[in-house]
């Protein structure tokens, strides 16, 4: 059964995408920790990050650079922090997340955004991207 990030690559599930390539996927993340938070995918549906082939944990490494520095362009933040956790969702993910200090970090605490507030962030972080 494909993972709720298959289904949103696919189109089947919505999202606030922020960049695509032939490879990866990112989108913001609807539980965020911080205001830009989002997760970089792999297409290829993949439960372990240490499973991937060489090749496309370099790539991923790569996107999610990319998505990261456009997140900092975007997004008033003291860094961008990146972390692999994926105990939530079987499927390899990325989480880049704007800092302002360690707590942010924690995935204890959440902010809320409307949907428009979410539309807002992901066209400013889009706009960044190079």
């Amino acid at each position: 059964m494909p993972s709720i990030f298959t289904k949103i690559i696919n189109g089947e599930i919505p999202s606030y995408k922020i960049a695509e390539d032939e490879h990866f996927f990112a989108f913001l993340d609807i539980d965020p920790n911080a205001k830009g938070h989002t997760l970089c995918v792999p297409k290829k549906e993949v439960d372990k990050i240490l499973d991937l082939d060489e090749e496309t944990y370099m790539g991923l490494m790569a996107f999610s650079r990319k998505v990261g520095m456009a997140i900092e362009a975007a997004i008033p933040c003291q860094r961008v922090g990146m972390t692999v956790i994926g105990l939530e969702v079987p499927h390899v993910h990325v989480h880049l997340i704007p800092l302002q200090s360690m707590s942010d970090a924690t995935f204890q605490s959440k902010v809320s955004l409307t949907k428009e507030e979410f539309v807002k962030v992901a066209e400013s972080i889009r706009s960044k991207i190079q």
